[in-house]
């Protein structure tokens, strides 16, 4: 392992950013999460440290646009964490972590709409959440609350509270640090990472309830897991924090092969369906 791994990895298609972190347009300082935008051909990467979001062809990984900046006034960020694409209401939602918020963009011309949220346990408060995911059958938001130990469901309509699910804790349905979230629609299922507890749970899109956990010890190594994403055949790709390798899983959760990320650590995951693309990051680094 080196460096050099994942450069010199050919399935590797597209890379993005500098091994050091920067603040110049194309670099990263701690990049949380990545949205493909379809439509548009566009990647949205959350640049968290340097508290903005950045805008990429996918075609050739060129710098688009960028949008926010640090603060916490409406249309600031401070510590973005967690992003989704919501083509219904033609809109982007950044998970604000450390101003303990989501703020809503428009995805037509990432202009600044509206944001909800404040710190604390409550119906429409937040404790450092981390992650978005927007489900479609059932017209809702999920976000990972992760401090508060829970996932927090939302109605897409008006983003107004409608339940929450989960406590700190480490039995099945308990979290202890929730930071990513994917949704399986064809199975009706939320695949959550529960980082300090070492597994994913897989929950019903229904209502939040348990169902099994995935975890990988062995002759695998205990993960810590960061970003989650569901790709072709409901597979779980899990960027394994801990071990600096992505993990790939069946729908059932049987482990089936692990991804070398050299010295970096990987977080962010993304899966682009309409192009077969899994994107990821790992150091400072962007890789579809």
């Amino acid at each position: 392992m080196g460096y050099d791994t994942l450069d010199r990895d050919a399935r590797i298609k597209l890379s993005i950013g500098t091994k050091q972190h920067g603040e110049a347009d194309g670099q990263f300082s701690n990049p949380r999460s990545i949205a493909f935008d379809h439509h548009r051909g566009l990647l949205f990467v959350v640049d968290g440290s340097n508290c903005r979001v950045q805008v990429f062809s996918c075609d050739d990984g060129s710098f688009v646009s960028k949008f926010g900046e640090k603060g916490n006034q409406p249309g600031q960020f401070y510590y973005p964490w967690g992003i989704a694409i919501d083509h219904d209401h033609d809109r982007i939602l950044v998970v604000d972590s450390r101003n303990q918020r989501v703020q809503v963009w428009s995805l037509s011309d990432q202009s600044f709409l509206s944001c909800i949220g404040q710190q604390g346990p409550g119906d429409l408060e937040f404790f450092e959440p981390r992650d978005i995911a927007v489900d479609k059958h059932h017209h809702r938001i999920i976000i990972a609350d992760s401090d508060n130990n829970r996932l927090v469901f939302l109605s897409s309509i008006d983003l107004s509270f409608l339940f929450s699910v989960g406590k700190r804790g480490f039995q099945p349905g308990e979290f202890r640090c929730p930071s990513s979230t994917a949704i399986d629609h064809d199975r009706h299922r939320i695949i959550v990472s529960d980082t300090l507890n070492r597994r994913v749970q897989v929950l019903s899109l229904i209502d939040g309830s348990f169902l099994f956990e995935v975890s990988s010890k062995g002759s695998q190594g205990e993960m810590i897991p960061g970003g989650v994403c569901i790709a072709k055949q409901g597979r779980i790709i899990v960027a394994d924090y801990q071990n600096n390798r992505l993990q790939a899983f069946t729908h059932e959760g049987h482990h089936i092969s692990s991804f070398d990320c050299g010295i970096d650590s990987p977080w962010a995951m993304v899966f682009d369906e309409h192009r077969g693309l899994i994107g990821f990051s790992a150091g400072n680094r962007v890789h579809v």
